[in-house]
């Protein structure tokens, strides 16, 4: 029986009980949810539903439990129901219920843990958005582990989720990586504005092989060439190392565009036609203060030329009309003050700021090696870069280290750590349990164990106290997985799975013997196991999925 079918059975009860006793079913919720005790001794399950009803309908707490505990007692599956405090239930199924889970799990298979809970909610959710001027560096990277965790959170539990790259191919910063471009193709040193690091000769290079009339251009037109080739090379290398890190957008969008179209001038009469803009000191001006923010934003300068924060009140407009209602961005820790001024144009759109945009801030993250940080990339000199991560610990072990942690905390990637084959590794600990349950599986086949005909399957024979564990384990999955996609909390399923599932396991394969022993026959205990074990695998292998780890065979 599965958490959602015991809150149904529960539910149940409860209407049950305001029929036979008169009292207004108008008062019964459409759903309830039941939760796992924190002291495993008051049972396997809990509800609250008597003291969210009692003051509804006038009666007293424990009374109404009784009531409740009595109607629910006759019903299948249940062991047990004890009343603790002023109204709590505390419910214990019996074996058989309990390990029908297993069942379930495995029949679902890759479903299980899916739910409709965000369906009909259409979400755009922009994350990493570096700019094309050098390689993704660490900070980019923890957003494409998180970003892209939390877009299959949002899928699984049925959102319609459209990823995003904003691509940033206009501005100051495009001019100085073009001009620090023509100078490395000059043999000169970078502009003291300009960016350094290897990357740059390299892209430099390869300008010049694919356009080698740029060396009789002078230098305004040279320039332009560098611009335009180099943005291009630098771009399609982040998207390769981003789709080497298994992370693709089902959009990359560029900031040009917007200016090419015309959607700057598009925003500024919105919010003209809102009533939000004015002009003073010959530029115009968006008049954020009256939502909240600090100070208020200018959006055209007196000399004509676009702000920043013109570009992203049209982008911000243009995911909009795409018919996002709900806009998600991620942005790195020095972008905390963006949060104010992203809110308030959103009101001055006359959007509601908090259903109709979200901004996430993300923390620092530090590489170390023997204790210390790293702080110098081979290849990009200034920042540690994506393939800097992934070449000392891996693709698996980077992105289920980045998405572990909250991402409004800083966090410390020991390489020593996460390239140990240890249990003190967390993804080495996860994956070894899926690993391990794949070859319980393996070995179970040769010996002729096989999980059998599902209508054969006798989970009453699964009540050693460690059985009963690992289900309850594996029961919240569902659970877990709809919180992590409501709270934006990738790091809950890693944790999940390390201490509920991973733990759980562990202790199920100490004490419970899934295959016989030498010539012992195989009986039903054997075969019930064995679909513990499988349903072990699934959930493992869902839940890593989420965060875009794979779930090995063998290790």
């Amino acid at each position: 029986m599965t958490p959602a079918e015991l809150a149904s059975v529960v539910l149940a009860a409860a209407h049950a009980v305001f029929v036979e006793r008169g009292l207004d079913r108008a008062a019964l919720p459409e759903h309830t949810v039941v939760e796992r005790p924190r002291n495993p001794e008051h049972g396997d399950y809990a509800s609250t539903l008597a003291l969210q009803l009692s003051k509804k309908v006038g009666v007293a707490p424990r009374e109404l439990a009784a009531a409740l505990a009595d109607e629910l007692g006759r019903s299948a599956g249940i062991k047990s129901v004890e009343i603790a405090g002023p109204g709590f239930l505390n419910i214990r199924l019996d074996a058989a219920a309990a390990g029908q889970l297993a069942r379930v799990i495995v029949e679902a298979g890759a479903e299980y843990g899916r739910s409709d809970r965000l369906a009909g909610e259409r979400i755009n959710l922009e994350f990493v958005s570096a700019n094309p001027t050098g390689p993704v560096h660490i900070g980019g990277v923890r957003w494409a582990a998180v970003g892209d965790a939390l877009s299959r959170l949002l899928r699984a539990t049925g959102a319609d989720v459209g990823t995003e790259y904003y691509f940033n191919d206009a501005g100051s910063q495009i001019d100085r990586f073009a001009r620090s471009l023509l100078a490395a193709a000059k043999g000169e040193a970078a502009p003291e504005d300009g960016y350094g690091g290897a990357y740059i000769a390299e892209i430099a290079t390869e300008v010049r092989a694919r356009r080698p009339e740029v060396r009789t251009l002078d230098d305004d037109a040279a320039q332009e060439v560098f611009r335009v080739e180099g943005v291009a090379l630098m771009f399609d290398e982040i998207r390769s190392s981003l789709r080497d890190f298994g992370v693709e957008f089902d959009t990359y969008f560029n900031e040009k565009d917007l200016h090419d179209r015309g959607e700057l001038d598009l925003a500024l009469n919105r919010l003209r036609e809102q009533g939000h803009l004015y002009e003073s000191e010959g530029a115009t001006w968006l008049r954020t203060t009256d939502f909240g923010d600090d100070k208020d934003r200018v959006l055209r300068k007196s000399n004509g030329e676009w702000t920043y924060f013109a570009a992203d009140c049209a982008y911000y407009l243009d995911k909009r009309e795409r018919g996002f209602e709900r806009v998600v961005i991620m942005l790195g820790a020095d972008h905390h003050g963006y949060i104010g001024r992203m809110k308030a144009m959103a009101a001055c759109f006359g959007d509601d700021p908090e259903r109709n945009l979200e901004i996430l801030i993300g923390q620092l993250v530090n590489l170390l090696r023997d204790g210390a940080p790293m702080r110098m990339s081979k290849r990009a000199g200034t920042v540690i870069t994506l393939e800097d991560l992934v070449e000392a610990i891996g693709v698996d072990a980077s992105r289920y280290a980045l998405a572990r942690y909250s991402s409004d905390s800083p966090i410390d990637i020991d390489i020593e750590l996460w390239t140990r084959a240890t249990r003190d590794n967390p993804v080495y600990y996860v994956q070894y349990v899926a690993a391990r349950t794949a070859g319980v599986a393996r070995n179970a086949a040769e010996v002729g164990l096989v999980p059998g005909d599902a209508d054969a399957f006798r989970p009453e024979l699964l009540d050693h106290e460690k059985e009963n564990e690992l289900l309850k384990a594996l029961a919240e999955f569902p659970a877990v997985v709809t919180t992590a996609a409501e709270l934006r909390e990738p790091h809950r399923v890693a944790r999940y799975l390390e201490e509920g599932v991973a733990a759980s396991y562990h202790r199920f394969y100490d004490n419970c013997r899934v295959l016989p022993l030498g010539d012992e026959e195989v009986t039903d205990l054997h075969r019930a196991r064995l679909w513990l074990n499988n349903a072990t695998r699934t959930v493992i292998a869902n839940g890593l999925h989420l965060l875009g780890v794979s779930a090995p065979e063998r290790m």
